[in-house]
């Protein structure tokens, strides 16, 4: 092995990464099972044709255009002021650290959560707290509010949906730990779009907390995960702030022209998600019913215990061509909810588990 000059930070880690295998049923990465619609795959087509002739200039490097879709579709009274955008929004979390985190500095999270936000915060230099949450994978604001003013951090990472159990925050958490953090408060709404009716979002609190930002992702309602685009929503200080570590011309010409064009067509990307939710709700009740405790989901997976070894029983529904995600929970595995019959797959596979 070559002995190479890696910071001792990040000796021995493994990069991110979910297994990428060839089999017929894939539910591990929570995409979008649907495929892009025709004439949706016909207006990003034209959209790149248009930009092929100009591929020798450099993009919009502030993504203006772009930006203004998706304050558009944020409503809340946004303006391109308020929106940036970057290549997923684990770029934009990394911007966010990099500009108020880093050297010196900590970030403070709630595992289980998604765990690329401990790795982003060790790849910035930024001390990482755990502050974890409770045996039921819970997270109350008295809980909270303790882990943020015993750490101080200079940022804090909260989920709604949480990822990898599924349940949005309660808003009196957001609040608590608003009016108690000394510094910036992300929150990451991948799967804000699959919540159940009457969850609310983090972007209706933004007006009057300038230090809130709250993270967004095209990869999965959109079903544009191969486009990777992320975006945020704060006060136009936190953009200003954001791009002065955003590396020039980040966002390809192209990348802004196929997310424009899905933007536009937002009507018929989004037209799968109540699909999805019936699945999703579909694969709770029925290992509920089978006896299996189940995470409740405002996302588009569900978080199930599977009663013993989780190992063994991601290699048994992988032998039964379903590949589901070992989140590293002892005795947990998480599904993504795809179409009618991936989770018809699935749940026939569960069921000779138990056989």
């Amino acid at each position: 092995m070559i002995d190479l000059p890696i910071r001792d930070d990040l000796r021995g880690l493994s990069p991110y990464g979910a297994p990428q295998l060839d089999v017929p049923v894939r539910l591990n990465t929570n995409e979008n099972s649907y495929p892009v619609p025709d004439e949706v795959v016909e207006a990003i087509g034209k959209a790149l044709q248009a930009e092929l002739r100009d591929l020798n200039r450099y993009p919009d490097r502030d993504a203006v255009a772009l930006r203004s879709a998706l304050a558009d579709y944020l409503g809340h009274g946004l303006t391109v002021a308020h929106v940036w955008a970057a290549n997923g929004s684990n770029e934009v979390q990394q911007q966010l650290l990099q500009v108020f985190a880093g050297p010196g500095r900590t970030a403070l999270g709630f595992t289980p959560a998604y765990s690329m936000h401990p790795l982003l915060a060790v790849g910035t230099g930024t001390r990482w707290v755990d502050g974890r949450r409770g045996e039921d994978f819970g997270l109350d604001a008295e809980h909270a509010v303790a882990q943020v003013r015993e750490h101080q951090p200079d940022l804090v990472f909260l989920c709604s949906p949480n990822n990898p159990t599924g349940t949005a925050l309660d808003p009196a958490v957001i609040a608590a730990v608003l009016d108690a953090a000394p510094g910036m408060v992300i929150v990451d709404e991948a799967y804000a779009e699959f919540a159940r009716p009457g969850t609310p979002s983090a972007l209706e609190v933004l007006p009057g907390h300038p230090r809130l930002v709250v993270t967004r992702t095209m990869s999965k309602a959109f079903g544009f995960a191969g486009g990777r685009l992320g975006y945020l929503a704060a006060h136009p200080a936190v953009v200003d702030a954001v791009q002065l570590v955003r590396l020039p011309y980040h966002l390809s010409a192209l990348t802004q022209a196929a997310a424009r064009a899905a933007l536009s067509h937002r009507a018929a990307l989004l037209s799968t998600v109540e699909a999805i939710k019936t699945e999703r709700d579909r694969i709770v009740s029925t290992l509920r019913g089978a006896g299996l405790t189940v995470a409740d989901s405002d996302a588009n997976f569900v978080l199930f215990e599977v009663g013993g070894d989780q190992k063994t029983a991601w290699r048994a529904l992988l032998d039964r061509g379903v590949l589901v995600r070992d989140v590293g929970l002892p005795g947990w595995l998480r599904v993504t909810a795809g179409t009618p019959d991936e989770t018809d797959a699935f749940l026939n596979a569960m069921k000779e588990l138990d056989r």
